[in-house]
C-alpha cells in the first residue's frame, strides 16, 4: 500500500511539474505576444503622427496661397471659401478615420484651387506663388511617404491582431483593425497638378 501511495505521490509531483512547466510557458508567451502589439500599435502611432505633422504643415501652408491667390482672382470666392471651408474640417478632425475622410475632401478643394490658378498666367509668375507652390508640391510628397510608411504598419499591425495565437492577447487589450490611408476615387487617383 505505501508503494502505492508513493507512486501515486510521484505521479502527482511530475503532473503538478508538467502543469506548472505549461503555465510557465503560457505565461511567458503571453507576455511576449503583449510587448509584441505593444511594439506594432507604438510604431503605428508614431506613423500616425507623422503623417499629421505633414497635415498640419499643408494646412499651415493653404492660407498663405489662398491669399496670395486672392489678389489675382478676387472674384473666385466661392473657391477661397470652400478651402478654408475644408481647411477648418480637416484640423479638427480627430481620430485617424476622420481625418482620412477630411484629407480626401481638402484633397479634392485643393484640386478645384489649383484649375482657378491656372487661369492667371501673371500669378504663375509672382515669385512669392511659385515658392508657395513649391513648398507644397514638397509637403505633398513628403506626405505621401509618410502615408505609405503608415499603411504599412497599419497592415503589420492588423496581421499581427487578426493571426492565431496572439489575436487572443489582442482581444484581451481591446485592439481593434486600424484602417488605410487610401484614395477612393478614380479623381483622387490622379495626381495632382502644379503647374507655373
Amino acid at each position: 500500500m505505501n508503494n502505492l501511495l508513493l507512486g501515486t505521490g510521484a505521479i502527482a509531483g511530475i503532473v503538478i511539474g508538467i502543469v506548472a512547466f505549461l503555465l510557465l510557458l503560457f505565461a511567458i508567451w503571453y507576455i511576449s505576444a503583449y510587448n509584441k502589439l505593444i511594439k506594432k500599435r507604438n510604431v503605428l502611432e508614431e506613423a500616425w503622427a507623422t503623417i499629421d505633422v505633414y497635415l498640419k504643415k499643408r494646412y499651415d501652408l493653404i492660407p498663405n496661397l489662398v491669399n496670395t491667390v486672392k489678389g489675382y482672382a478676387s472674384h473666385e470666392k466661392e473657391t477661397f471659401q470652400k478651402v478654408t471651408e475644408a481647411r477648418a474640417m480637416a484640423m479638427s478632425a480627430t481620430t485617424p478615420a476622420e481625418k482620412v475622410e477630411a484629407d480626401r475632401a481638402f484633397t479634392n478643394v485643393l484640386r478645384s484651387f489649383n484649375r482657378v490658378t491656372e487661369n492667371y498666367p501673371e500669378l504663375k509668375a509672382n515669385t512669392n506663388f511659385m515658392d508657395l507652390q513649391n513648398q507644397l508640391k514638397t509637403i505633398e510628397n513628403e506626405l505621401a511617404q509618410a502615408r505609405k510608411y503608415y499603411n504599412a504598419t497599419a497592415r503589420d499591425f492588423n496581421t499581427k491582431i487578426q493571426s492565431f495565437p496572439s489575436n487572443i492577447v489582442a482581444k484581451k487589450m481591446k485592439l481593434e483593425k486600424q484602417p488605410y490611408f487610401e484614395l477612393d476615387s478614380a479623381e483622387e487617383k490622379k495626381n495632382v497638378t502644379v503647374s507655373f
